[in-house]
């Protein structure tokens, strides 16, 4: 079910969803969070708000969708609410802003939060500077940010490092969870030598693999190398060499180890609903993710 509320107020909103929830049976008994989407525009919405859906059937929540008009329109709220089969397991309030409400849109969600229900805030595109200091951002304990649509991702991960704040999260290191898993699978066998080195190439534009790369360079404090190629990661013991490697475009990896045959694993890139769901799961601050950008300032780059 969709309900359009064109030209509208919060307090209107409100009562609605109180109605909705006494003639309907819409309750939000049950949301484990609240997620807010601050979208740049329109346009980008739908997008948002179908990765957010797929991710509500893992932790039911309100969705609050804010996306963003023109600053110098006359000052307009134009509200949509989602129920049922068009919101997945979540209630997604959709909130188009114009003119002076653009600035202050903080104050256009505070009434829509639950109750005693963690505020999770997520930035597809166009995060700011410092999420923890944005004001949707301080009302959040989590914040999710996306470096890979940034106009220049690599500064941009690189940057996360000074604005970091605990609760503070990227989509671009959950994309490389797999990547991690299976790296440290080949780690734990013998011979267990220390690694001497790592080199890890990719497209340059891609910051997931520069946080693997800051992630492999505090964990093994060892030289790092991150230059620009196939995808690939190898790893140099003293008598072992690992490496990982996978089509710019594929769904499958092939890990070669010195002196055994290769094995295949499926390792396909990591979709934005997926990785947002991950993310959801953990709402406490991940001082590993913490430990990553850090470790990306010791990260040789070719």
């Amino acid at each position: 079910m969709i309900i359009d509320m064109p030209d509208t107020d919060t307090r209107e909103v409100s009562k609605r969803l109180v109605q909705l929830r006494e003639s309907n049976g819409v309750v939000t008994m049950g949301r484990v969070l609240t997620l807010v989407v601050c979208t740049l525009d329109s346009s980008e919405a739908e997008d948002a708000i179908d990765a957010a859906n797929d991710a509500s059937r893992e932790h039911p929540c309100r969705v609050i969708v804010l996306a963003r008009g023109d600053r110098m329109a006359p000052t307009r709220l134009d509200a949509q609410i989602r129920v049922g089969g068009d919101a997945g397991a979540a209630e997604v309030i959709v909130l188009r802003l114009q003119g002076d409400l653009v600035p202050h849109e903080s104050s256009v969600v505070i009434p829509f939060l639950l109750p005693d229900t963690p505020v999770v805030a997520w930035w597809p595109r166009g995060a700011p500077e410092f999420p923890s200091k944005d004001s949707v951002g301080r009302l959040a304990t989590r914040r999710i940010t996306d470096a890979t649509f940034a106009s220049d991702p690599q500064k941009t991960i690189k940057g996360r490092r000074q604005s970091y704040a605990p609760g503070d999260t990227d989509l671009a290191w959950s994309r490389v969870t797999y990547w991690r898993a299976l790296l440290a699978a080949a780690l734990d066998e013998a011979p267990f030598e220390p690694v001497e080195s790592v080199t890890i190439s990719g497209l340059q534009e891609e910051p997931a693999l520069d946080m693997l790369a800051g992630w492999l360079a505090a964990r093994l404090d060892c030289p790092v190398l991150r230059r620009t190629g196939e995808l690939k990661v190898e790893m140099h013991r003293p008598t072992v060499s690992i490496s990982i490697a996978r089509p710019q475009h594929g769904r499958t990896a092939t890990l070669t180890r010195t002196g055994e045959p290769d094995q295949s694993f499926a390792l396909a890139r990591r979709e934005t609903k997926d990785c947002l769901a991950e993310e959801l799961r953990h709402l406490d601050a991940d001082d590993i993710y913490a430990e990553a950008l850090t470790g990306i300032e010791r990260v040789t780059y070719e």
